[in-house]
Order: C-alpha cells, then structure tokens, then sequence
C-alpha cells in the first residue's frame, strides 16, 4: 500500500463517517462500519481497479458494511421476538439474495458507464452538499433507500414508520434534492408553482 493510497483514505474517512453515521444514528457503529472499510480497502488495494472514482469505490464497500452493521444489530435486538415461520421466512430470502460468503447472488444490471454522465467531481461534490442539507429524516431515508438499497420492508422496520409515510419521505427528499440541484448545478431555478 502507497503512502499515497494511505493519505488518500485518511482524507476520506471524514466522509465515510458522516454517511455511517447519517445511516446509523451510533457513532460505535458507523465508526466499526468505516473502519471495516479502510480496513479491506488496505486488504485488498488491488480491487480498486480505477474504473470509478476512489469515494465511489469505498462508497461501495461501506454500503455493504452498513447493511451487515443493520442486519446485525436488528437481529440482536428482535431475537426471539419473531415467529418460527418468520425466521424461515427471513431465512429463505436471504438464500435467495445472498451466497454462502455474504455477496450478492444475482448483482445489479449492468448501467454501461454512469461515471461518463455524473463523473465530473464537481456534480458529486455538489450532489453531496445537496442531501447533505436535507431535513435529517429526509436525508436517512434517502440515503437507505437510493445508496444502501435497503427494501421499503426493512426501511420501514428500522424506522418505525409505514410504507405509505416512507414513499411520502422519499417523494419529499428527492423534490429537495432535484431542487438542489436546478439551483446549484443547473444554473436553473424552480418553476413557480
């Protein structure tokens, strides 16, 4: 590992944290999720294969950290609070979802080259600062459902809220962001409603 690549994460981790943190709402847990991260980035220097900016990369890694870090502490704390039929339930979706060592079985359909229509640094960078200033709420579940991809389900569950009020969240943050972003980005403002 390059003392380059090591600066590089190090200027990172402040990133890594605030979106652990906006995911977990604990500071145990995001650190044990960013640290997870560093960690198997350092590990494994040579998956990073530069195709995508290094932050997306780690972005990747840490969304996987951040749903075991959910999962896990989910479990702990409704164990023995569900049915038989329920954990085989559970059980068999993850069999479908997940292989033996955690990965996804089936990953997302190939995009092409989505770094070729967002990759300039300065939209990410401005996208970031955007849901950055989202209502805290709004901010959450945006980043569960558009970034970790967790299933309205387990959103719901984590959050205590029905689906109806989630999608209604999501309708909201994603106006803000589009907003946001008209101002920000585009140059453009809001049609009057």
């Amino acid at each position: 590992m390059s003392n380059e690549m090591a600066h590089l994460l190090e200027e990172l981790r402040p990133q890594l944290m605030r979106y652990a943190r906006l995911q977990t709402r604990n500071e145990a847990w995001a650190e044990d999720a960013v640290s997870e991260t560093l960690l198997a980035a350092l590990e494994k220097p040579g998956s990073f294969a530069g195709r995508s900016q290094l932050k997306t990369w780690l972005i990747g890694i840490l969304k996987h950290k951040l749903v075991d870090q959910l999962r896990k502490h989910s479990r702990e704390i409704t164990v023995g609070q569900r049915s038989e039929a329920e954990e085989d339930r559970r059980d068999e979706i993850e069999a479908l979802l997940f292989d033996d060592n955690g990965g996804f079985r089936d990953m997302p359909v190939e995009w092409g080259d989505p770094q070729a229509v967002i990759g300039q640094q300065q939209f990410l960078a401005v996208l970031d600062a955007c849901v950055e200033v989202l209502p805290e709420r709004l901010g959450r579940v945006f980043m569960m459902r558009e970034w970790l991809e967790l299933e309205t389900e387990e959103i719901c569950k984590e959050l205590g809220i029905t689906s109806t009020n989630l999608w209604v969240m999501l309708h909201r943050a994603r106006l803000r962001l589009r907003e946001c972003l008209q101002l920000n980005w585009f140059g453009e403002t809001s049609p009057a409603a």
